[in-house]
């Protein structure tokens, strides 16, 4: 029995702009916002952003352009 009914896939971005560790709660709370993203996680050290979404609410783009939002570039990362 499946009991999940969303799919939950985990994306990551690198994001270039980090100057200080309030960009971190900054980019959560707008990404965070998004319908279909569970959790957003960045790692300030490493300038990534991990985010469990549901790609058939919010796409890659859509992630890409809230970080974008919050005053900062992110592309897609392999790692």
């Amino acid at each position: 029995m499946n009991t999940s009914s969303t799919p939950t896939t985990r994306t990551l971005l690198r994001a270039d702009g980090f100057s200080c560790p309030s960009c971190v709660s900054k980019i959560e709370k707008r990404v965070g916002r998004l319908d279909g993203v569970d959790q957003v996680t960045v790692h300030f050290a490493s300038s990534r952003i991990e985010i469990d979404h549901d790609p058939t609410v919010v796409s890659i783009d859509d992630l890409i352009a809230a970080v974008g939002k919050a005053g900062y570039t992110a592309s897609p990362s392999a790692f």
